[in-house]
């Protein structure tokens, strides 16, 4: 999706939640982000999250120290983190709109950046991090549910000449990072039923393009696509993303 269309759509998507479609997950990849992210931090780590949305992941996993500031390009997505903030009684974390692409935050002062699915601008995160400061990325890669998106037509990166991982990878080299490593993450992701596994593909950007924003999907190829991909009466969907780690040179 575009910029814009990211907007739009996760202004849509404020109050949703995975939770619904009752997905059972399997990594098969041993690439941890908050596992990296609770290796770097001290109680002394001011943290920057890019791509918040309703700020769960900040609440579950991520460590208590010093500052946690969450940014979200969408006004209705920081609304929802604040709220789940103001239930959750912790006192170390802000929320607050914010352009990837245009951030507005000091210099040199946070010690780790974390990006989750969304987009980055590697020399903008270079600037506000701390000399030593760590980045954590985490992404969709293009060939994420390839052979849906094959037996379909198109998706979210079809048509990409190049996977998003590698780009944001040589963006990160070119800004200016240090050991900067990229990670294939494999996942696999279950559904109960056909009609949980329907409603989830209308619901996010997987088939950008093909089906979003309840235009249907052709009933054939998605019956296509169940036949090949069920195993003990549970569709299978396979999910590729990709972990980039990297730090600010001292």
């Amino acid at each position: 999706m575009s910029h814009d269309s990211d907007f739009e759509y996760f202004e849509k998507m404020a109050h949703w939640s995975f939770d619904e479609y009752g997905i059972h997950e399997e990594c098969l990849t041993d690439w941890d982000l908050y596992g990296l992210l609770r290796s770097f931090a001290t109680p002394d780590s001011h943290i920057l999250d890019l791509g918040t949305a309703g700020g769960e992941k900040i609440l579950e996993f991520f460590p208590d120290c010093k500052e946690i500031l969450g940014t979200d390009y969408s006004p209705a997505m920081v609304e929802t983190a604040r709220a789940n903030l103001a239930k959750s009684g912790r006192k170390n974390i802000s929320f607050k709109v914010m352009d990837n692409l245009n951030m507005d935050v000091p210099d040199e002062h946070f010690d780790i950046v974390v990006a989750r699915h969304t987009c980055t601008d590697p020399s903008r995160i270079l600037k506000c991090l701390k000399p030593g400061g760590h980045l954590l990325i985490r992404g969709v890669d293009k060939y994420d549910c390839w052979n849906l998106k094959l037996i379909m037509g198109g998706g979210q990166g079809y048509e990409d000449p190049v996977p998003v991982s590698i780009t944001d990878y040589e963006n990160v080299l070119k800004a200016g990072f240090a050991h900067a490593e990229l990670v294939p993450i494999h996942t696999r992701e279950y559904f109960k039923d056909r009609e949980s596994f329907k409603n989830f593909l209308e619901a996010v950007p997987i088939l950008d393009g093909v089906a979003i924003e309840g235009a249907p999907l052709d009933e054939d190829l998605l019956d296509k696509y169940i036949a090949e991909n069920t195993i003990g009466g549970r569709i299978i969907l396979y999910r590729a993303y990709y972990g980039l780690s990297a730090e600010k040179p001292l």
